[in-house]
């Protein structure tokens, strides 16, 4: 075995982990040393301690619970907080992470266990802002309109969301006291407001982001920007709901 080689079984990558029973329970912190193997991320170092279930002072402890998927950076399942910033742990490379890596649930969210939270917030949101194409039947309908190539290419770009809820946990504005929809939301339903099938109900996403939840509690902090993994557009995306709004919010306003 060479000497570099060697030297890299030694090292080790130390993890401190906020950890939770169930729903109900207080949160706690474990401390874990893995060996370290090199080009490992999080995930791999989540896996390790489940292998191996036994903390930092050599205590055996029940495996710690954690959701992944693709480990593509595709899913968004495995989003977690690492040392303070919400981020995919399938991407959150050890050689790049000051240890000890401190790993935390969203909680944004309803933590279920561990790192396991409950995202249903998200989805809740996407349905009040209609964020999707309806189709009336189940009959082809032969081909849509066509997208002008300018318009569809910044299109792509906000149909990259996964639904990580980086944005959401980054957000001041959203928390248990509100019922903020967030920048992921806000940004869908521009989407599909732009989609030459999707118009057809771009009223009602209106109304939904004038309503309890709208686009009037965004407090401009940029956060969901700055965190969003796929690097969305999301606050040129709010300015754009905030203008269709305004004129919309206008227009009925004169209609009386």
């Amino acid at each position: 075995m060479s000497a570099t080689a060697v030297e890299v079984a030694k090292k080790t990558v130390h993890l401190i982990i906020e950890r939770q029973d169930n729903p109900n329970s207080q949160p706690y912190t474990q401390e874990f040393v893995v060996p370290y193997v090199n080009g490992m991320n999080v995930i791999a170092c989540l896996m390790e301690i489940q292998r191996n279930p036994i903390d930092k002072n050599g205590k055996a402890v029940a495996p710690v619970t954690w959701e992944m998927n693709c480990l593509e950076e595709i899913c968004g399942a495995c989003m977690m907080v690492i040392n303070g910033k919400p981020r995919q742990a399938c991407t959150a490379l050890v050689d790049q992470l000051e240890q000890p890596i401190r790993l935390r649930p969203a909680r944004t969210f309803p933590v279920i266990r561990d790192l396991v939270v409950d995202r249903s917030r998200m989805f809740d949101a996407l349905k009040k802002v209609k964020a999707w194409v309806p189709i009336d039947g189940t009959y082809d309908l032969g081909p849509g309109p066509r997208m002008a190539e300018k318009d569809r290419q910044w299109a792509y770009e906000l149909s990259r969301c996964f639904t990580c809820g980086a944005c959401v946990e980054a957000c001041p504005n959203v928390n248990e006291r509100t019922s903020f929809v967030g920048a992921f939301a806000i940004s869908q339903a521009r989407l599909f407001n732009e989609h030459p099938t999707g118009k057809m109900h771009r009223e009602e996403r209106l109304e939904a982001l004038m309503g309890e939840g709208g686009i009037h509690e965004c407090g401009n902090a940029q956060n969901c920007v700055e965190v969003c993994p796929k690097g969305i557009p999301l606050t040129t995306s709010i300015a754009a709901m905030n203008r269709q709004v305004t004129y919309h919010a206008m227009g009925a306003w004169l209609r009386k």
